[in-house]
Order: structure tokens, then C-alpha cells, then sequence
């Protein structure tokens, strides 16, 4: 049974019996129609929303499609300072990175915004500044017993809170250039001297 709608006739309403709801509504379309069409338009949208985002999540899964840390800092071998791999897993010592040497499996260490213009270009927590303002180097290199600022200003200078020589060394004044207040053990008593006061060859033990 048709329902009923009022229709004006100069001051006077009167019922038409003979016209749908959306014919009065001005629709091209029956009702039923026009919502089945909108229906079926949201459901090939959304199905089509699942699809991409399977794809993209299978993407991400396989490693075709990294997602990039937001924080690259990580602890590389012996707490070192390390650079995160777009993998989120691997994590690699921060001279590593631009070393012309791709470490991470898509080679991010090696792209061209970390590698332009050195050290400028690099996250500045990979970056040790030297004494001298002409040299830097990077922040794994901090503490590592070696003279790589060529100061020593990475082992010894108070920008560079180095502690005390570890269990592997033994503390001295070091002949050789290279090392700045300690010498490694394995250079105790092999007969070459290595501290100014001769005791890696008298008192140390390796």
C-alpha cells in the first residue's frame, strides 16, 4: 500500500497517491537504487583499502618496503655508538656510515643526505669535535684508546669524559704518537718500549 503526500494547491493541501517519495524528492532514481548504488561504491572502496593495506603490510614484512626509523641512535659492539638500519634490527658502528661501504642491507648508511657534506650532513650524535675546529671524528672513535683527533682530545680532552683505562690497558705516558695516556697489554714485555717510563716492559703483565 502507497503512502500518501501532501501537495499544495493554492492554500488548500491535498494527498497525491501516485508519487514515490523520491519522485518528490526530485531523484532521478527510485530511493532504493540511489542507496544501493552508494552501497556498493563504499564496499568496492573499502575492499579496495583492505587490498592496499595487505600489500603494503606484506611489503613491510619481506623488507621490500623499510619503514625508517624516526631515531637512528642505537648501541653498537662494546656500547658503542651505533647508526639504526631502516631494518630496525641491525646496528652498526657509527664509522661505518659513509665509509663508502654499504653496512645496511639498503645501504641508507652510504645515501647521499647523511654522506653530502661530511660532518655537517651527518646526525650529529655520529660526531666528535677535536679540539681543533679543522677535525672531527666520529663519536665511536671517543674513548677508543686510539689518537684519532691527533691531540689526543678525544681520550684525554674534558669534552670527551674518557674513564679510567680499562682491564686491556696499561696506563702510562706512551712513546708512540698514536696512543695518548694508556698502551694496549698485549704490548707489555715484548721488548719494544712503548711508555716513557719503560714500565710496559719492567711492571706491566699482558
Amino acid at each position: 500500500m502507497n503512502k500518501t503526500h501532501p501537495q499544495r494547491n493554492g492554500d488548500v493541501a491535498t494527498f497525491d497517491s501516485t508519487k514515490s517519495f523520491s519522485e518528490e524528492r526530485g531523484c532521478c532514481q527510485p530511493r532504493t537504487a540511489h542507496v544501493g548504488c552508494t552501497q556498493r561504491h563504499a564496499c568496492i572502496s573499502a575492499a579496495a583499502l583492505l587490498v592496499l593495506a595487505a600489500v603494503v603490510g606484506l611489503a613491510v614484512a619481506l623488507g621490500l618496503l623499510p619503514r625508517t626509523p624516526v631515531n637512528r641512535f642505537c648501541a653498537a659492539s662494546n656500547n658503542r655508538t651505533g647508526f639504526l638500519c631502516d631494518d630496525r634490527a641491525t646496528c652498526i658502528l657509527a664509522s661505518q656510515v659513509c665509509d663508502r661501504v654499504s653496512n645496511c642491507r639498503n645501504g641508507e648508511d652510504e645515501q647521499e643526505k647523511f654522506c653530502g657534506n661530511l660532518p655537517s650532513s651527518l646526525p650529529g650524535y655520529l660526531v666528535f669535535h677535536c679540539s681543533n675546529p679543522a677535525y672531527w671524528v666520529y663519536a665511536d672513535q671517543r674513548c677508543n684508546g686510539m689518537n684519532d683527533c691527533g691531540d689526543c682530545s678525544d681520550e684525554m680532552g674534558s669534552s670527551a669524559a674518557c674513564p679510567p683505562c680499562g682491564s686491556e690497558w696499561w696506563r702510562c705516558s706512551p712513546v708512540l704518537y698514536e696512543y695518548c695516556s694508556c698502551v694496549p697489554r698485549r704490548l707489555c714485555r715484548d721488548g719494544i718500549q712503548h711508555c716513557l717510563s719503560w714500565s710496559d716492559e719492567y711492571i706491566c703483565r699482558p
